[in-house]
């Protein structure tokens, strides 16, 4: 599964800079954007 690979990939792998810049943006932005979508539909069932 893909999602898989990503979230649960060992940190064992050597990834090139640019990828580790990448896994870091995303490591960063995934819980964020996830808030904010729970932010989202808690205000829609509020209203």
């Amino acid at each position: 599964m893909t999602i898989n690979s990503v979230v649960f990939r060992s940190s064992g792998q050597d990834l090139a800079t640019v990828g580790t810049y990448i896994e870091m943006a995303s490591r960063l932005t995934g819980p964020v954007l996830l808030g904010l979508a729970v932010l989202a539909i808690r205000n829609r069932v509020e209203r």
